[in-house]
């Protein structure tokens, strides 16, 4: 069989891939793009960021329905009719699918679906419905993703125990559901189950939910969930599950307790795995480390000079906008002047919780840890105009500022649209802003991208909307 020839070849068609095929095709280069799924986009469209998105923003719904007779304006129960439910969220990732697949064609992209695997450093043989093809090319992009960890105490091989993967399907509203892991996907599918009705119980063994955050910013939430979830268990952990007749039977340690617990579903977040193993790497040079990432160096380039690594398969923070930005420096590296490097960009994190939480460049938790001399500013949202129309004044701005400089290191925000504002955070940060540089432009009123101009102007100790004492200089 005559192998099929390219000039570069990807392997994922998420963010991260996708992104990388694209760029490559606008600098000129022949370009095909292999994805396992019938539709293009990856786990962050099909199984990830955007079907939680839509649900997250249903069940938002349901809880603003809910809260509004104090406005004057009540409703009866909501209805949910899931069918529909699955249906709307379908077509949206339709939408963006077609659209994917669009783009390429409009770029001369090729796409083949199929499994790829290494038959050598240029070398790929790849399952597809049509049967078993040859691809060899110069270059080859990895943007293979990863998938929900299950870890084998849990895989009882009963669909009532769910990855995200199975509860993004809504198949059913658990009338009590287990979520294992206060993480971010166990924190937002919780929010969406319970507001849709389920009886929602978080066991997480750290000692707060969202490691990550700052504690003050994830105190809104955990408030929330306190009000919102059936409970939050910390310090707590699951010693085993079984299944027992419909439902799943739980043991758990809680204050040096065992309890013994049935549920209707299971959801298990613990992390996420890359997806390194099944693509023939022990074919090329590609080397892994212990905990299945593939290694690569600042130019994305793996131990083989042929193949380079991105997004989640290449270790680092598992998000999405990160995997499109190391798209853009291995493109550039393979097809421009070779000397794109992954230096420390800032790549901020957003939990779509209720409300969201958003960061970005030094946390104040960091700076403590690492003892980096800082001062800390906040906005509290309940002097917020904006906030008060919202009912959401139990959100508030942070700034992490050098107190020599008085450049912005870090950027902190609890929040209705929490995740909407943090781009002005990250554009300060990477410009080098000052507090005075924020503090000085003009922010539209009444909005909640104020609370960022108030919070530098809080630095100064003349916030117009809080008292404070002024700052000595």
């Amino acid at each position: 069989m005559e192998a099929i020839q390219t000039e570069i070849v990807v392997i994922g068609a998420g963010p991260g891939g996708y992104a990388a095929a694209f760029y490559a095709a606008d600098l000129g280069k022949k370009v095909l793009l292999i994805e396992r799924d019938p539709r293009l986009g990856g786990v962050c469209m099909n199984r990830g960021c955007i079907p939680s998105k839509a649900l997250l923003n249903a069940s938002h719904m349901i809880t603003a329905a809910k809260e509004s007779a104090h406005r004057g304006i009540s409703f009866g129960d909501a209805t949910i009719d899931l069918n529909r439910l699955r249906a709307w969220k379908e077509s949206i990732l339709e939408k963006l699918g077609s659209g994917i697949a669009s783009l390429a064609k409009m770029r001369g992209v090729s796409v083949m679906h199929g499994k790829a695997m290494f038959e050598s450093s240029n070398k790929l043989r790849v399952e597809t419905p049509e049967g078993q093809k040859y691809v060899t090319f110069d270059k080859a992009i990895i943007a293979a993703g990863s998938r929900p960890a299950l870890p084998k105490a849990f895989d009882l091989g009963n669909p009532r125990v769910m990855t995200s993967t199975e509860a993004l399907e809504i198949a059913d509203i658990p009338e009590k559901l287990l979520v294992i892991g206060g993480g971010y996907i166990g924190m937002e599918l919780g929010t969406v189950y319970a507001a849709m009705g389920s009886k929602v119980t978080v066991i997480e063994a750290m000692e707060a939910i969202l490691a990550g955050a700052d504690p003050d910013l994830v105190r809104p939430v955990a408030a929330y969930a306190k009000k919102a979830f059936q409970e939050v268990r910390l310090k707590s952990k699951v010693l085993e599950i079984k299944t027992s007749g419909k439902q799943i039977q739980v043991t758990s340690e809680f204050n040096g307790q065992k309890m013994e617990e049935k549920y209707d579903r299971v959801l298990v977040s613990v992390g996420r795995v890359p997806n390194g193993q099944d693509l023939g790497l022990e074919n090329t040079a590609v080397q892994r480390d212990d905990k299945g990432f593939i290694k690569v160096d600042e130019r994305m380039v793996t131990n083989d000079p042929n193949i380079y690594a991105i997004g989640d398969v290449a270790g680092g923070i598992m998000l999405a906008h990160k995997a499109s930005k190391e798209a853009r420096i291995a493109i550039e590296n393979l097809a421009g002047d070779g000397n794109a490097v992954n230096r420390d960009y800032l790549i901020p994190a957003v939990v779509f919780t209720d409300p969201e939480v958003a960061w970005v460049g030094l946390t104040e938790t960091e700076a403590k840890a690492k003892g980096i001399e800082v001062q800390v500013v906040k906005f509290p949202w309940g002097a917020s105009g904006r906030a008060l129309t919202y009912d959401r004044t139990d959100g508030s701005t942070k700034l992490i500022v050098d107190p020599v400089s008085e450049r912005i290191l870090g950027v902190g925000i609890v929040g209705h649209g929490a995740g909407e504002l943090i781009g002005e955070g990250t554009v300060a940060i990477e410009m080098g802003a000052t507090v005075h540089d924020l503090s000085a432009i003009v922010h539209p009123h009444p909005t909640l991208s104020e609370t960022l101009m108030e919070g530098a102007e809080v630095f100064f100790g003349h916030s117009t909307h809080v008292f404070t004492k002024k700052r000595e200089h």
